[in-house]
C-alpha cells in the first residue's frame, strides 16, 4: 500500500501529476472534487465560488474536514488498488491527517513553480473564472490557501519537483515519483530533491 499526496499552489502542476498518475493505473483522489461537490450541493458556482467553500468547510467542521471527507474514498480505492495518488493536500493538519493514517505508507511530493508561470498556465486551462469574470485573481487565491497552511505543508514535503521545465520533463519526474513509490522497493535514489 502507497498513498502519495500532492501539495502545491495553484497551477503549479497538481492536476498534471494527477494525470500522469491515471495513465499509470493509480486511482487519483481529488480533494478540490470534495469541495467542487459541495459547492454543487449549496447551489453555488463551483467555478466562482470553491475557494469561499473551502474556507466554509474547514470553519464548519475543522481544518482537517477536506481531508476526512477524502480518506473513505482512499481507503475504498486501496481495497483494489496498491497506490492511490491524493491531489491537492493544502494544510499541515491535512497532511497531520494523512500521515496519521498512512504512517510510512504515505509520501508528500510537493509540485512547485513562479507565480507568472502559475498565472499563464491558470490562464491558459481557462478552468477557474478569474477578477474579470467576477472570481478570484491568483494572488487572491494564494494568500487564502497559505492561510490554509499550504506553506508548512510544502515545507513538510518528502520529495520537491520544480515545474519550470517542459510538460513533458515534469511527466517523466512525476512518473518517476509514482512507480518507485508503488513499487516500494526502488533500489535507485530518486532523481527528485528530498528535504531531509
Amino acid at each position: 500500500m502507497h498513498v502519495i499526496g500532492t501539495v502545491g499552489l495553484p497551477g503549479s502542476g497538481k492536476g498534471e501529476a494527477a494525470t500522469v498518475a491515471r495513465e499509470e493505473g493509480i486511482p487519483v483522489v481529488t480533494m478540490g472534487d470534495v469541495v467542487r461537490q459541495e459547492t454543487a450541493d449549496r447551489g453555488l458556482d463551483p467555478a466562482k465560488d470553491h475557494g469561499t467553500v473551502a474556507q466554509a468547510l474547514r470553519e464548519e467542521n475543522g481544518p482537517a474536514a477536506i481531508a476526512e471527507r477524502s480518506l473513505p474514498m482512499i481507503e475504498d480505492r486501496l481495497e483494489r488498488h496498491e497506490a492511490v495518488l491524493v491531489d491537492g493536500i493544502r494544510s499541515d493538519v491535512e497532511v497531520d491527517a494523512f500521515e496519521e493514517r498512512f504512517e510510512e505508507a504515505f509520501t508528500l511530493v510537493s509540485i512547485e513553480a513562479p507565480f507568472d508561470v502559475r498565472r499563464e498556465r491558470i490562464d491558459t486551462r481557462g478552468r477557474d473564472a478569474g477578477e474579470a469574470d467576477g472570481g478570484e485573481g491568483l494572488a487572491a487565491r494564494d494568500e487564502r490557501e497559505r492561510g490554509f497552511g499550504m506553506d508548512d505543508a510544502m515545507d513538510r514535503a518528502d520529495v520537491v519537483v520544480e515545474n519550470t521545465d517542459t510538460l513533458e520533463a515534469f511527466h517523466e519526474r512525476i512518473r518517476s515519483i509514482i512507480r518507485e513509490g508503488a513499487m516500494n522497493d526502488a533500489d535507485d535514489e530518486p532523481t527528485e530533491v528530498r528535504r531531509p
